[in-house]
């Protein structure tokens, strides 16, 4: 079996009923929380749940000290393969409408807190409907299951563990260069970035809504991560499009890297930390 963590749409497409097959729906705008829930209402890929940034994949009564979308506690992701019917057997695929930078925050927490294969659609909604499929309106009914996840701890880190990392390690920021430099900062309080980090924009990771290939990422990001992989953490904003990265990684085979869950909205809620700012 192919272990890539991307499905294309034709596979999906000539997989979409079979029984094992769980969809995740995983739309969302970080200007409008309901934007992902009502796009989901007006049409979505068939068989789809809706999976919430929020409510579903985030802990937000630790927003004061973690960032803005803390990682979920794993009731609430039990909660989430409860509600869609997975079990043992299941596949999920995630999928949204911002090339892959929500379903990828999806595909790394299932992937590390279960043995589920989790992959995600690559292209998202618009390369489904670009290949002529159309979408549905109804809400898939499936039988309430006890699937449970358990997040595992050794693949995050937090802002406490950043000074171990700086002394031999590599962080990599997924923002775009202007907010990582600091010239611009449209979502959070403060500016800049987190001394030592490095800027790999996860936007670079595709071409045309889609990942490049192999060995386009693998160029990417050999020449950054040092002697291994395992000594990488991956932040953004608030932990979500540093996921982008660690899929990135994934597919060019170079595995092991950890997510810096409270990314740089979490560094910043303590004032006594350092801040750089430029390149």
């Amino acid at each position: 079996m192919d272990s890539t963590p991307l499905i294309s749409v034709d596979e999906l497409h000539a997989r979409l009923h079979e029984a094992r097959i769980r969809i995740l729906d995983c739309r969302f705008e970080l200007s409008d929380s309901g934007a992902g829930r009502r796009a989901y209402a007006i049409g979505h890929i068939p068989g789809a749940h809706f999976v919430d940034l929020e409510q579903d994949l985030s802990d937000l009564s630790l927003v004061a000290t973690r960032g803005r979308h803390p990682l979920p506690t794993d009731a609430q992701l039990s909660a989430v393969l409860g509600r869609i019917g997975a079990d043992s057997e299941s596949e999920l695929v995630c999928y949204d409408a911002a090339e892959g930078m929500y379903a990828a925050r999806a595909w790394w927490l299932f992937s590390k807190s279960t043995q589920l294969r989790v992959r995600v659609l690559d292209g998202g909604l618009k390369a489904w409907q670009a290949a002529g499929h159309g979408l549905s309106t109804d809400v898939p009914n499936s039988a309430s299951t006890h699937l449970r996840a358990s997040l595992d701890r050794d693949a995050w880190i937090a802002a406490a563990d950043i000074p171990a990392l700086q002394k031999g390690g590599v962080l990599i920021d997924a923002r775009g260069a202007p907010r990582f430099r600091g010239e611009i900062e449209p979502i959070d309080p403060v500016a800049g970035h987190v001394p030592g980090a490095i800027n790999a924009p996860f936007t670079d990771n595709l071409r045309d809504g889609q990942f490049k290939s192999i060995d386009e990422l693998e160029a990417r990001f050999r020449p950054l991560i040092g002697q291994s992989a395992a000594q990488v953490a991956h932040m953004c904003g608030s932990g979500v499009t540093a996921c982008h990265n660690l899929l990135a990684m994934e597919l060019a085979g170079l595995k092991g890297s950890r997510l810096f869950a409270d990314s740089w909205s979490g560094w910043i809620t303590d004032p006594g930390r350092p801040i750089a700012t430029g390149e």
